[in-house]
Parts: structure tokens; sequence; C-alpha cells
């Protein structure tokens, strides 16, 4: 029986998210309930609200992964602005496993008028606060997609300095620099921010280890302005496994260097992708993951919320009467949106005036204060 009951909850409750009744010019989505409907409803709503504590669970657990995944590349990235969609969706998340708490003692107390009364009061704050962090995240998964730019721009400074530093394994603050790009280079199989050009422009071995009694070390520092050792190689990291040849890192660009090797036709010698493209691709293919779940989330909770309104209103009809089976009506507004957004309005420039109000001093404060500059 108690099976029964709950699969008809669950199909009372779909009917309830899809049906739309024309309420005229007053209430707006208004649906008639008997006592068994509402029973239904209840029951379909308190596992929903089970179903979207557990979404919100892991929106937090998705929120939190981002995050990790950020804060271990956080020494090749310049800012930290995309770091707000992590930060949103674990709020959100945490948020989401209480309001859905709450959701379900209200169902539960559904069931007697008299104990459901209690939450007459706290329903309305409840429905704001809810509404708010629903909607965040719908702003989480927008900033996920807008900030790919700032993700982008953040990756290109952090990777140069990175490949800048890494020569310097002595320098306090540096020193785990060259270990990050090359376990980078290696895991995400790049090379270099854009390309492996992008080590021919920095000198990253380091002074000590360079032998400066060598004529060859000496007319290469001395033949950049910058008194810089450049040269046309890569480190170990660089080195594409798959190519059928062992890996070249030096002498790149010169074909004379190396038997039977011609420098444009070398492709499989060393990572051709730039390890800014293949950071930006990982991260945009984590939230293009997450974004579907997260408005997923959002259709579930949103459902919870509808569903939530239509039981509160319809409890609400039986306040005063002595038989509780009779059929009442719920809605998801009182009156039509045109009039509630009006009335919003109207409650909003009361409580502004109010807060201005209080916040000019009384008459009596003011001669007083004038009357002490006085003396």
């Amino acid at each position: 029986m108690l099976c029964q009951n709950i699969h008809c909850g669950l199909f009372e409750f779909c009917c309830f998210n899809w049906i739309i009744i024309s309420g005229g010019t007053m209430a707006v989505l208004k649906i008639k309930f008997s006592f068994q409907r509402r029973v239904h409803l209840a029951q379909g709503l308190w596992l929903l609200s089970w179903v979207a504590m557990f979404s919100g669970g892991v929106t937090f657990c998705m929120g939190l992964f981002l995050k990790m995944e950020l804060l271990r590349r956080a020494e090749v990235m310049h800012t930290t602005d995309i770091h707000v969609v992590p930060n949103l969706l674990m709020v959100v998340g945490l948020a989401s496993v209480g309001i859905n708490l709450f959701a379900g003692r209200v169902c539960q107390d559904s069931m007697d008028s008299t104990r459901f009364t209690q939450w007459k009061n706290v329903m309305i704050p409840y429905f704001g606060v809810s509404l708010f962090f629903t909607s965040m995240l719908i702003v989480a998964m927008a900033l996920s997609y807008a900030l790919q730019p700032n993700l982008e721009e953040s990756l290109k400074v952090g990777l140069k300095n990175g490949i800048r530093f890494y020569k310097d394994t002595d320098t306090p603050g540096r020193c785990f620099q060259k270990e990050t790009i090359d376990r980078l280079q290696v895991e995400f199989r790049c090379c270099g921010n854009t390309n492996f050009k992008d080590w021919f422009e920095v000198q990253w071995i380091s002074n000590r280890y360079l032998d400066f009694t060598s004529k060859e070390v000496n007319d290469r520092v001395r033949s950049n302005v910058d008194g810089r050792y450049l040269m046309d190689g890569v480190p170990f990291s660089c080195c594409n496994p798959a190519s059928p040849r062992p890996c070249i890192q030096e002498h790149l660009t010169d074909n004379s260097a190396h038997f039977n090797y011609d420098y444009h036709s070398e492709e499989l010698n060393l990572h051709n992708r730039g390890c800014r493209e293949a950071l930006v691709n990982y991260f945009m293919g984590l939230m293009n993951t997450i974004g579907p779940c997260v408005l997923s989330v959002f259709f579930v909770q949103m459902s919870v919320l509808a569903s939530l309104r239509y039981l509160q209103t319809a409890m609400a009809a039986l306040e005063g009467q002595e038989n509780v089976e009779v059929e009442t009506e719920g809605y998801i507004l009182e009156k039509g949106v045109k009039e509630t957004l009006n009335e919003a309005k109207e409650t909003l420039k009361k409580l502004l005036q109010l807060g201005q109000v209080d916040a000019e001093p009384a008459p009596g404060d003011a001669e007083a204060a004038e009357g002490k500059a006085a003396s």
C-alpha cells in the first residue's frame, strides 16, 4: 500500500509540475487539490526533496573537484578570476542540502494541518532565499563560459612566467617551478606556452650548469644583448614518446646537426600542442561536463520549490476548516505576474523609506548637537 501511494505521489507530482490551468487575472497556475491529491503531492515531494538534496551534494563535490584542479595548476595561472565558478558551486551545493532538508520536514508536517501552521511565517522568506541560491546555479554555469577568455589570458601569463623561471631551482619561491612545468608537459603532452618554440626565447638552463670555459657557451652568451644563453633546444619533458626515433632536444632547427633529420618534417619528435591550449581544453572540458549536470540540478530544485509552493497554498486554504479533507486550491502566485511585481516594488520602496527614516536623527537630537557645538 505504501509503495502504491508513493508511486501515485510521484505521478501526481509530475502532473502538477507540467499542467497549466488558467487562473484569469487572479491566481497564476491554479490547480484544485483533493485530500488524496494533497497526500500524493506531499509523498512525491518528500522523495524529490531527497533527490534534490543528493543533487546538492553532487554539486558541492563538482565544485570542490574543480577547485582542487585549479589549485593544482595555480603556479601556472596569473589570476584567480575563474575560481568564482567552483566557489559558487560549493556554496550553492551546501545551501541546496539545507533547503531540501527543510522542504522534507515541511512535507512531513503537511500530513497534519495543525503542525503545518508553524511554518506559515517562514515560507515566504524561505522561497526568497531558495530562489536566490537556485538562480546562482545558472549564474555559475554562465560564468564558466563567460570567463574562458580570462582563463586563457591567466594561463598565457602564468605559463610565460613559469617557463622564464624554469631555471631558478635555487631561488626561494621558484625552486619547484621546473618540476611543475616538467610534470605539466608530460601529463598533458604539451610543450611551451603556445608551442615548443617558446623555449628558444628564454634561458632555461641555469648558469651553474653552464661551462663558461667553453668557447661555444661564451659565444652564445656574448651574442645575446641581455647576456642570456639561448639555444634552439627544449627540456626532456617536451619529448613525444610516440616518436619513432630517439628524442632530439638540441639544435632542433639545424638539419645538419642530426643524421637523416628534417626540421620541418619531424612532427612526432616533440609535442606540437602548447600547454596553454591543452589546459584551456582540459578546464573547459570539465566545465562542459559540469554545465549539463548543474542545469539538471537547477530543474530538479525548481521542481521542488514549485511543488512546495503548491503544497503550501493548498494547505493554507485549510486554515479554520473543521473538515481537513475538503478540496482546496493551490497556485504559484496569488495574483497576476504584473500585480505581484508591483506589490514587490511597493514593499521594497517602503523598506527603503523606512531605512532612510531610521537613519535620520531625531529633531531633539539635532538641537542638542547644535547646542553642544555652540557651547
